[in-house]
């Protein structure tokens, strides 16, 4: 009879993962990292699992690391069970998976977002800065758990929010990598639908709209003078007002569309009463918040072994950032972009209304408006099986895909492109 040593040390030379049995098929390991006193973050990793059942080594394949928005919102729940993870919150098998090539990081940021959680409030973070601090850290703690990682092509893959944070992240985790404070081998940043210019974003909704047949010109003056004032509010500095002022830019597109679904505007979604109120900020996506409230915090946390709560501090952390909610980072994807090696890319749904591709496009041009080669640059159709799935335009390390059929939830509406856009950016250049 082999002696279980020799099969450890077989599994860990050849990469086989030795993970634990989670939620789910495949195999798992997660765990909580304290990044400062009072400050527990969570983090849950899926080794690939090839759809043939075949054992590969792990080692050889990219870690993807995933970063939900909000902020507040988890990883753990939301991208996991909701875009990219090999179950739905239905309980389904998904049939893309990224698990499927990928070894699939999910990390619940900043602290007290989903199973990660504060202690007291002061252990919050207030800053996008502190955001990636606590992430960097989390990162340097896991790979000194797992050492094996430390030379594998590394990808930080976010939404919404979470680009602004995986910006800064990138670019941080980038210089410590640089100068040696952390072993690893981060390739490559893509920011989906990512809040990166807030200002860009609240006044491409009255045209996007418009030109979709969503709103009229009367939509469109009822919502560029909620707009106005938000700018006003930025340009004075005002950042907490500004978020505030942004929320209620949103209320009054609830109201002059009736109850678009600001996810995906082409979701059917029951009108809105004449006379109903609207919270601003709220977006109606009730009834599935509720089934993930109950998956995670029920079969997840049991099958995990958690003790605590999912999801109870996210307001919390919304809240204690909102000073820092409306503050663009356009300078940070520059310096990715101008002062680093990685892959810088970003990536837009269509449908998408929260950060619509018209402002995203209108960032994007601004930050290149001197920068010759992306000018004259083609912009290519992602075919594929004949199909035009979206469009990419790229000059040196930056690309940029246009995603068809696809809201905010980009891995969820276009699996297909996506899946061509991550073997882009994982593939060696």
């Amino acid at each position: 009879m082999t002696p279980i040593w020799a099969v450890v040390t077989y599994l860990l030379l050849n990469g086989i993962a030795e993970g634990r049995k989670g939620f789910g098929p495949g195999e798992q390991d997660w765990g909580f990292v304290k990044v400062r006193p009072g400050a527990h973050m969570f983090w849950w990793l899926y080794y690939v699992t090839p759809p043939s059942g075949e054992k590969v080594n792990v080692y050889e394949r990219p870690l993807v690391i995933w970063l939900q928005g909000g902020p507040g919102a988890s990883s753990t729940g939301y991208g996991n069970f909701e875009e990219l993870g090999p179950i739905d919150i239905e309980g389904n098998k998904r049939n893309y998976t990224w698990v499927n090539d990928y070894n699939v990081m999910f990390i619940d940021n900043p602290v007290g977002s989903g199973f990660s959680y504060a202690e007291t409030s002061s252990a919050f973070v207030t800053t996008n800065r502190q955001i990636a601090d606590d992430l960097l850290k989390c990162m340097q703690a896991f790979l000194d758990k797992f050492p094996g990682f430390r030379k594998v092509p590394t990808y930080v893959v976010a939404e919404s929010y979470g680009g602004k944070m995986a910006a800064e992240l990138g670019f941080l985790w980038y210089n410590a990598q640089k100068n040696g404070s952390i072993s690893s081998n981060l390739k490559g940043v893509a920011l989906g639908d990512s809040w990166i210019s807030p200002m860009d974003s609240v006044f491409s909704w009255a045209p996007f709209l418009l030109s979709t047949g969503m709103i009229d010109r009367g939509g469109v003056r009822a919502i560029e003078k909620a707009a106005t004032e938000t700018q006003k509010a930025v340009d004075e500095g005002r950042w907490r007002d500004a978020t505030n002022l942004w929320s209620e830019t949103e209320g009054v597109i609830m109201l002059v569309t009736g109850g678009i679904d600001f996810y995906n505007i082409l979701e059917k979604r029951l009108a809105l009463a004449p006379n109903s109120r609207f919270f601003p900020g709220i977006h109606p996506r009730v009834d599935r918040d509720e089934i993930l409230n109950r998956l995670m915090n029920n079969e997840v946390r049991e099958a995990l072994g958690l003790n605590n709560s999912w999801g109870q501090q996210s307001s919390q952390v919304f809240q204690t950032l909102a000073g820092d909610f409306m503050k663009p980072v356009i300078n940070i994807v520059q310096q990715l972009r101008n002062e680093t090696n990685l892959e810088v890319f970003v990536f837009s749904g269509q449908l998408d209304l929260i950060v619509a591709t018209l402002g995203t496009v209108e960032w994007v041009e601004r930050m290149l408006e001197n920068t010759e080669g992306w000018r004259t640059a083609l912009r290519k159709p992602l075919v594929i099986g004949k199909v035009i799935e979206g469009y990419l335009k790229e000059y040196k390390n930056f690309k940029m895909y246009w995603i068809n059929r696809a809201g905010h939830m980009v891995p969820r509406d276009n699996p297909s492109a996506t899946a061509a856009m991550l073997k882009h950016l994982t593939t060696p250049k």
